[in-house]
């Protein structure tokens, strides 16, 4: 008996037990092999990837940069012809001169109506005038017409001469409020021109804005991806013509369920990066997703079925890189890494706020 379990075969078939059960207590984290240092996988560097596509439609005329190129804000990455856009914008130039002109017409046409106000004011106090001196001498050739001293012709063109200067004290009454009427109008109609000229000056804005979108340019510093777009290609508004990647990175850990339970915002991780030579680079939890992974999935997971199993949800952890380590500049969005956190530690005070 003794001699069979000294067996060569039968060592190693107790070791190889006993290693199984290790190893089966190793993967589900069972005493003695208990740690607060979750593990995972599931980690890719993310990045802000902008697809940069037109506004305005037209032939491609320069592509001053090539693929990877790193480029500057501002910097030209297209350029689309813009000898129409430049007509455009000239034309809505000329009309805006021509509604600022209508303008400007209304305000001389307001003085004239003033003048003419003044004028007629003026032909007022003359009539007036007459209507005195015709009054005046009515009055006294019928008092002489009654003492039968007057003529009777006399009489009658003391009447008439008085009629008239009422007829024109009367005329040059109405034509006062013809001008006032006229200066009215001039006013009411002053909105619409101003209404028109604020008009064309969004016109011209507007075309502005589009000879200004010919030029495509870089909204941020970084790097481009594959260029697509080439010199002679028809391109409208939404075609995706490059990406911009800027040099801000982060790391998105997607932990089971049952591992984010004791983590905190703050906490220090440690990120090994596969295309770095397994490089370590420090980081810290800067806040969890507030949803499971699969409900921002398009096709939604459906439970209700008699086959359920239950399957431990992924919960996604954004991890930010601790500043000054030079290796950062070298990742780029969809690198893998595999995310160390450990539970234990306490956060740190200068990244939990954030």
């Amino acid at each position: 008996m003794l001699k069979s379990l000294r067996s060569p075969s039968t060592i190693i078939a107790v070791l190889a037990g006993i290693a199984g059960v290790l190893l089966v207590l190793y993967a589900w984290r069972l005493p003695p092999f208990v740690t607060s240092i979750e593990t995972t996988d599931n980690a890719y560097v993310r990045g802000y990837v902008t697809i940069m596509s037109p506004q305005v439609s037209g032939y491609v005329v320069e592509v001053p940069v090539k693929d990877y190129q790193q480029v500057k804000q501002g910097d030209t990455l297209a350029q689309i012809d813009d000898r129409i856009y430049v007509q455009k914008l000239a034309q809505a130039r000329a009309a805006l001169d021509g509604q600022k002109a209508s303008l400007e017409n209304s305000r001389q046409s307001e003085l004239a109506a003033k003048a003419s106000i003044a004028s007629s004011q003026a032909q007022i106090d003359g009539a007036n005038a007459s209507l005195t001196r015709a009054q005046q001498a009515w009055d006294r050739i019928n008092n002489l017409s009654n003492r039968g001293i007057a003529s009777q012709s006399e009489t009658e063109a003391a009447q008439a001469t008085l009629d008239q200067a009422k007829a024109a004290v009367n005329q040059a009454e109405a034509a006062l409020e013809v001008s006032k009427q006229n200066l009215a109008t001039i006013i009411v109609n002053r909105s619409l021109l101003e209404a028109n000229v604020a008009s064309a000056e969004a016109v011209v804005r507007l075309a502005e804005i589009d000879l200004q979108n010919t030029r495509i340019v870089a909204p941020r510093d970084g790097h481009l991806g594959e260029v697509g777009v080439r010199v002679g290609q028809y391109v409208t508004a939404g075609t995706q013509l490059m990406a911009v990647v800027p040099e801000d990175v982060w790391v998105v850990a997607n932990f089971k369920e049952t591992q984010v339970y004791g983590m905190q915002v703050g906490q220090p991780v440690t990120i090994t990066v596969d295309a770095l030579g397994k490089q370590r680079l420090k980081g810290y939890i800067e806040r969890f997703s507030p949803a499971a992974g699969s409900e921002f999935a398009v096709i939604k997971a459906d439970n209700a079925t008699g086959n359920f199993v239950k399957i431990a949800q992924r919960v996604g952890v954004r991890i930010g890189f601790d500043p000054d380590q030079p290796a950062i500049k070298d990742l780029g969005p969809g690198l893998s890494v595999v995310v160390d956190v450990d539970k234990s530690a306490a956060p740190q005070q200068n990244t939990a706020a954030k």
